[in-house]
């Protein structure tokens, strides 16, 4: 379960942002998003999209694990007359030259993976989140087609990964600390401290090493106008301060976790402007208070937000949903809690998933004002 304690500590742009915005309007929108897909942040990506197709390409493998460029064009080239050349990145491990535009890029974790597609980039390889897993569900499945897969998050197959020929590899010192010797022998390796809660600063980095950074600068300032606009129609900032709001998170093999500020989805909640509950000033580093099933009644607050990693059963989350004690949360009487996908809010880790995030997190908010 380290990979399952590390996803918040542990993935828009190009064909996908083309295609969904005909048709869904958000960036990677689903059906609950209720078509309020033409938001900021679908607009500055949609540009994004534009900007790169007259750009070029970065790269994607196929099935033959050769060069395949990005959707809409050829290998992205910088803008200036002559060769781009390598640049430097501050790393974790310290500096690292990296090419001006990497186009076999490997991703170990699922934040990176959002990061790289969240900029236009399609890796050659990456890992899961789990044996059984497929890369994040919320990423269209257009984005991840021919993407290789190189191994589980924290165990990355090295051979796997040698064998696509990576001119850049993304990755953090909490999951491959250990292996960068070995990692940058087969690429130069750009490595994060840690993952989740500093997501804002790591992506800044993945965009730095992507050669991406005015593309990440227009995603973010997009993120903040959407932010804004989901605090106006919760009711401003007043009463969204006022609504406390709770994330809880079933573990198969761990004690339920009530999330803290200091995580990713913390995070998330902070931009808005939410309140929350006492119990999360006890969240052990800001991460999580952990509670036993017979402790459910410390996770109530004004709205619930829970997800389960793993088995439903193994987790205990059908053991605490059909509880009692659960029933007799006044957010449950009063249909304040709302079920969300776990690697969507919890294993993502990035600004793709932030707006889908945003677009629920409004949708539950709002069953508080009736």
């Amino acid at each position: 379960m380290a990979a399952a304690r590390q996803a918040e500590t542990r993935t828009p742009v190009r064909a996908r942002v083309r295609a969904q915005t005909r048709t869904r309007g958000a960036v990677g929108g689903t059906s609950r998003t209720r078509g309020r897909g033409r938001t900021a942040l679908a607009a500055a990506l949609l540009a994004l999209a534009a900007l790169a197709t007259a750009c070029g390409s970065s790269g994607s493998a196929g099935e033959d694990g050769a060069d395949a460029s990005e959707k809409g064009g050829g290998p992205a080239q910088e803008a200036s007359a002559g060769p781009a050349k390598d640049h430097v990145v501050d790393t974790a491990m310290g500096p690292v030259h990296v090419p001006a535009r990497p186009r076999r890029v490997v991703v170990l974790d699922t934040a990176e993976l959002d990061s790289a597609i969240t900029l236009g980039v399609t890796p050659v390889g990456a890992v899961k989140a789990g044996a059984a897993s497929d890369f994040l569900d919320y990423l269209p499945k257009s984005e991840v087609t021919g993407i290789k897969n190189v191994g589980e998050i924290a165990s990355p197959n090295l051979e796997a990964v040698a064998a696509l020929k990576p001119d850049l590899i993304l990755t953090s010192e909490v999951r491959d600390g250990a292996r960068y010797e070995q990692l940058k022998a087969i690429a130069p390796t750009v490595m994060t401290e840690n993952t989740g809660y500093p997501w804002k600063q790591n992506f800044r980095v993945h965009a730095q090493a992507l050669g991406r950074t005015a593309e990440a600068k227009r995603v973010e300032s997009a993120y903040a106008d959407k932010v804004a606009k989901v605090r106006t129609r919760i009711g401003g900032a007043k009463k969204a301060a006022a609504v406390s709001v709770n994330v809880v998170r079933f573990v198969e093999g761990a004690d339920i976790r009530i999330y803290g500020d200091r995580t990713y989805i913390g995070t998330i909640l902070k931009d808005v402007g939410l309140g929350r509950p006492p119990i999360v000033a006890k969240a052990k580093d800001g991460f999580s208070y952990d509670v036993s099933p017979e402790r459910i009644d410390l996770a109530d607050a004004d709205v619930i937000f829970h997800a389960t990693y793993g088995d439903a059963r193994k987790s205990r989350a059908t053991q605490v949903l059909d509880s009692g004690l659960w029933k007799k949360l006044p957010a449950y009487k009063n249909h304040r809690v709302t079920a969300v996908d776990d690697e969507l809010w919890l294993q993502g880790i990035g600004y793709t998933a932030a707006d889908k995030i945003l677009d629920e997190l409004e949708t539950g908010v709002r069953k508080a004002k009736r």
